[in-house]
């Protein structure tokens, strides 16, 4: 089976079918969040002032956040200016990465996949990874 490019409907069908997950709507937007065990480890986030065009200084209107394991996780992800993968001040400390959707088309599903099982992994209780792990991982 080849890789193809990444699409925000891969991005819903991996997240929503990780074990233990539930999908809760934003209050204000209505936008998908991915939780396991209450903890968030893929949203949809609004349009904020944070992560905004460069050129247009427009607000993004399609970022996604997915949590990572570590620091060291997010910087091999954000440090290349050309990759898709970015972060701003407001996740200072946070771990977790931001893409666009319209820049996903530059990940591969396999590479989406794997962030988003690490991105749950990494929200979920020691006892599920580890069911999860010596079932599927």
């Amino acid at each position: 089976m080849s890789d193809r490019p990444a699409t925000v409907d891969d991005v819903h069908r991996i997240a929503a079918g990780m074990p233990h997950v539930t999908r809760i709507e934003g209050p204000k937007a209505g936008n998908a969040i991915y939780q396991v065990g209450g903890k968030s480890f893929v949203f949809f986030r609004t349009p904020r002032p944070d992560a905004v065009d460069p050129d247009t200084g427009e607000k993004y209107p399609d970022v996604i956040v997915i949590w990572v394991e570590s620091e060291a996780d997010k910087l091999a992800l954000t440090q290349d200016p050309s990759s898709p993968f970015f972060t701003t001040p407001h996740f200072d400390g946070h771990p977790s990465v931001l893409v666009r959707a319209s820049r996903l088309t530059e990940v591969a599903v396999s590479e989406v996949r794997e962030l988003i099982q690490d991105a749950w992994l990494s929200r979920a209780s020691k006892r599920r990874a580890q069911q999860w792990l010596s079932r599927d991982g």
